[in-house]
């Protein structure tokens, strides 16, 4: 019996003396590198064309995206959010780009969904493709090609891409480059693809930007990721923290607008995404200025109470789950877009509960941090207005310029925690 009594003692001496080498390494985890936030296609009758063609049918779109953070491995999400019925894709790759469509030697890539090269992907949901070994350096532009050999109907996808896009006719998936394929079309907005996600090392994090058309880069140059979040995630890839775009055009906190109120496509856009840990809201100018305009004529706009109470619904949401709050004041916007239908965007009395509401941002003490970009970008001469080198020319919108200012006023300690400077991800073709 006395030796039996010794046993417990024994095992928990044996265990203690395991070396810590022995001890299993935290797995990798998937980390969103990048993404475009879904919105449902909108009718003809819309102030704005759609650019996407009504019905897809034996066709491959091709696109192009600038990723944040890179990787051993990568995987694709193509979204059909919005759509009624099952989306047949036929096949898809993912590629290093090259120049225009075209793609680095080498370094094609067959997706499969499951083991197979061709899915459905089921109304109102997603298709995560399975992991392929493709590495791919911080700040990589990989292409994906999608084939479509059923008639699909284009229902889900994001509008301001900010980047040229490729629709040509039968499966090019595998083609060097399809610019020059008979027939070919093209857009800048986004076809299916949402997400591109990398294998990154334990404890990677991603910092989300949620907001509209300012963060979605509207007057941004085509093709130069120049939107105030591409800027900032090239400040942060060294530190190992992605940065993902969540904003959307014509976006809103409250209301509906070119998609989901924000609210509602919180958990979607941002909290889902692998790797979260921080979120950046620049939202509200819209809610203030579209009522009245010829978005809405007959909306009535909201008061500050209910503008406040729609932020303090999205802290508890992050906070639920762990994800710091970081809001930044609206921008100026007196003079906006002159000569257009939206002409009336701009009001003093707008403007009014604009300076308000950043007043209750930088005050209220509801957020993990604040960033000022009212005052960074405001004309001191005239603080109602852009500082004109920051100015697209709409007054609304900054241009390459004003976004490279706001990205780099932004002080990154507020960003993450616990994270050192790391070496950049460099690929190796394998």
């Amino acid at each position: 019996m006395q030796r039996l009594s010794l046993l417990p003692a024994i095992l928990l001496s044996l265990a203690l003396s395991i070396p810590a080498a022995h001890a299993a390494d935290p797995a990798p985890s998937w980390l969103a590198s990048w993404t475009a936030s879904p919105q449902a296609v909108w009718s003809r009758d819309f102030l704005f064309p759609s650019n996407v063609p009504a019905v897809l049918h034996g066709q491959t779109v091709r696109q192009v995206a600038r990723i944040s953070v890179g990787g051993p491995r990568v995987r694709i999400v193509l979204s059909n959010a919005y759509g009624k019925a099952p989306l047949r894709i036929g096949a898809a790759t993912v590629a290093l780009a090259a120049s225009g469509s075209a793609i680095e030697a080498g370094s094609l890539r067959t997706l499969t969904f499951s083991g197979q090269t061709s899915a459905s992907v089921a109304p109102g949901a997603p298709l995560v493709s399975d992991p392929v070994e493709l590495s791919v350096p911080d700040l990589a532009r990989l292409t994906v090609s999608i084939h479509l050999p059923q008639a699909s109907p284009v229902s889900t996808f994001h509008w301001d891409g900010r980047e040229t896009a490729w629709i040509a006719p039968q499966d090019q998936t595998r083609a060097a480059r399809i610019d020059d394929a008979p027939g070919v079309q093209t857009t800048t907005a986004r076809v299916l693809l949402s997400a591109i996600q990398v294998e990154a090392a334990p404890g990677a994090q991603a910092v989300a930007i949620l907001g509209d058309s300012i963060s979605d880069g509207a007057t941004a140059s085509l093709g130069m990721d120049a939107r105030w979040p591409d800027f900032l995630a090239r400040r942060l890839a060294p530190h190992g923290v992605a940065v993902i775009n969540a904003g959307i055009s014509g976006a809103r906190l409250l209301s509906d607008g070119m998609g989901d109120n924000a609210l509602a496509r919180f958990e979607r856009d941002v909290l889902a995404q692998p790797g979260v840990r921080t979120v950046v809201v620049l939202l509200g100018i819209n809610d203030i200025s579209w009522p009245g305009t010829a978005f809405a004529p007959r909306s009535k706009r909201p008061t500050l109470e209910e503008l406040t109470s729609g932020y303090a619904q999205l802290v508890a949401q992050a906070r639920s789950r762990g994800v710091r709050v970081i809001a930044a004041t609206l921008t100026p916007f007196a003079g906006a877009l002159p000569g257009t239908p939206l002409s009336n965007y701009y009001q003093p009395e707008k403007d009014a509960l604009r300076q308000q509401l950043n007043a209750w941002i930088r005050a209220s003490g509801s957020f993990d941090a604040v960033l000022d970009f009212d005052a960074l970008a405001r004309d001191p001469a005239h603080p109602l207005r852009l500082l004109p080198a920051y100015d697209s020319g709409d007054h609304l919108h900054p241009g390459d310029a004003g976004n490279r200012a706001l990205a780099e006023g932004t002080d990154l300690s507020l960003l993450f925690t616990n994270q050192s400077p790391r070496p950049a991800y460099k690929a190796v073709l394998r």
